[in-house]
């Protein structure tokens, strides 16, 4: 297991585990961070949240909700990213 922070911009809000086949959204939930969230499918984009450290999985091929240029900005969806170790996660998007 690997530790997850979540945080809005430089204020921390909480530290989870992470948990093997969990979206990133249901372990911010589980410890009562509330992340916007409409589909849970990455259709939408209302998760989306930056990555400020540390690698979080995207299916292949991406959904309509994120495009590899808001990747290179730092963009990821909650409702489908998967933490492959560490991460620092700023719920504020990168757009």
């Amino acid at each position: 297991m690997a530790t997850i922070r979540f945080y809005r911009g430089d204020l921390l809000l909480g530290v989870t585990e992470t948990n093997p086949d969990t979206p990133l959204l249901e372990l911010a939930e589980a410890i009562g961070i509330e992340i916007p969230r409409n589909c849970t499918s990455g259709n939408c984009g209302t998760c989306m949240c930056r990555l400020k450290s540390g690698i979080v999985s995207m299916p292949e091929p991406l959904p309509p909700g994120i495009d590899e240029d808001l990747i290179e900005e730092g963009a990821i969806l909650t409702c489908i990213g998967i933490a492959d170790g560490p991460v620092d996660i700023d719920l504020i998007p990168p757009i």
